[in-house]
């Protein structure tokens, strides 16, 4: 028997409903399940991008960094003996040294240049003679005025050349160098590289420059792995090595304290300092122009006290360094200084007792020059 019309049209709309609902809540399962899905692969992409991503840091960290110095028993032994040389804690020292890495890098950064690489001053000069360093330049010297002027009261030194040389060095303080200097230090020190020509004495130099910085951080309660500077351990705006800070630095703002990365007073006043110690005098020119003359020169006896100041003016212009007249009215001593221009000519200087101050900061008659060169030009733009 068929049922009644109304009833089975009841039935098919319940049928439809729970099919549909069936559908509403299989649909919506569904949708949940995909949503998670992503939000899973989204989550799993980010966590592998991070994991290749410090995979990546973790080997530039290996690539920059050798091993720790700790790992080196002889090395640590050496800790122990400059401890008691220097009246330290030895496990202090051991711990600073222990924890500096052996850097590569730093090996390699200090190698002297390929044998027959022939200078140039112009192309020296162009590296730190330029816009950018005249301009830091000026305001360096605007926001620093009277500290320069009392400096060089007090110094002699010219308020140009401590310019020049803070420029040269850090272009103000923007390049100080990114080294922990404890690394630097303990590189040279233990891991000179042995094919320098004149590796026995260098290692023996960055010992003494690492025992000079452990007794100046020691002694100003700086933790000694947290110092930056460069490949060389040089520190700062004037770049002094520790035993430069432990001498020469002074505390020229009167806070009580020496701080060569951050005060300007205290850079412009050691730097002024520097130059005092090495003999700087007061008034005396740098430099005189210098020709040399083809007939009578002597040039190899000219050249051979290198930049010692050595000949009076009488005595260069007789083996053939023809002078202008300032340096022939010049009482001192003068040497020739020769800056080889790789196949032009090269440049010839009478340099005085200050050039040769100067070449105490960084032993370099180009260095020299581009200090005063680059101090010259940023006086100069101070005038305009």
């Amino acid at each position: 028997m068929n049922p009644p019309t109304t009833v089975t049209r009841f039935n098919q709309l319940i049928a439809i409903f729970l099919i549909a609902a069936y559908a509403h809540s299989a649909g919506a399962a569904d949708q949940k399940h995909s949503k998670d899905a992503k939000h899973s692969r989204a989550r799993a992409h980010a966590d592998a991008a991070k994991r290749v991503k410090h995979a990546g840091h973790a080997k530039r960290k290996t690539d920059a960094n050798g091993p720790l110095y700790a790992t080196r028993p002889e090395v640590l032994k050496e800790a122990d003996a400059m401890a008691l040389r220097l009246g330290l804690e030895p496990q202090w020292v051991r711990h600073a040294i222990g924890q500096s890495h052996y850097m590569p890098g730093i090996a390699r950064a200090i190698a002297p240049p390929p044998v027959g690489t022939p200078k140039n001053w112009t192309v020296y000069r162009s590296r730190f003679i330029d816009p950018v360093r005249i301009r830091a330049g000026v305001k360096f010297w605007q926001d620093n005025r009277e500290t320069l002027e009392r400096a060089e009261q007090q110094t002699g030194v010219p308020a140009a050349i401590i310019v020049g040389i803070v420029g040269v060095e850090t272009i103000y303080g923007q390049q100080i160098g990114t080294y922990r200097v404890m690394d630097a230090l303990t590189t040279l020190a233990f891991d000179f590289p042995p094919e320098h020509p004149r590796a026995t004495q260098r290692a023996a130099f960055f010992l003494s420059e690492l025992e000079a910085f452990l007794t100046l951080t020691h002694r100003t309660h700086t933790d000694p792995l947290a110092l930056r500077g460069s490949y060389a351990g040089a520190m700062g705006l004037p770049q002094f090595m520790p035993s430069s800070w432990n001498k020469y630095a002074v505390d020229f703002d009167g806070d009580g304290r020496i701080d060569l990365f951050h005060s300007a007073a205290d850079v412009i006043g050691s730097v002024a300092n520097y130059f005092k110690a090495f003999g700087w005098t007061a008034g005396m020119p740098t430099h005189f122009s210098v020709q040399l003359v083809a007939e009578g020169i002597d040039k190899a006896a000219l050249l051979a006290p290198d930049i010692l100041p050595t000949f009076t003016a009488a005595d260069m212009a007789a083996r053939g360094g023809q002078l202008d007249e300032p340096a022939l009215q010049y009482t001192g001593a003068l040497a020739l200084v020769e800056l080889q221009n790789g196949d032009a000519a090269p440049l010839y200087l009478a340099g005085t007792g200050n050039f040769y101050a100067i070449t105490r900061y960084n032993w370099s008659s180009y260095y020299a020059l581009a200090v005063i060169e680059l101090g010259q030009e940023v006086a100069a733009a101070m005038s305009k």
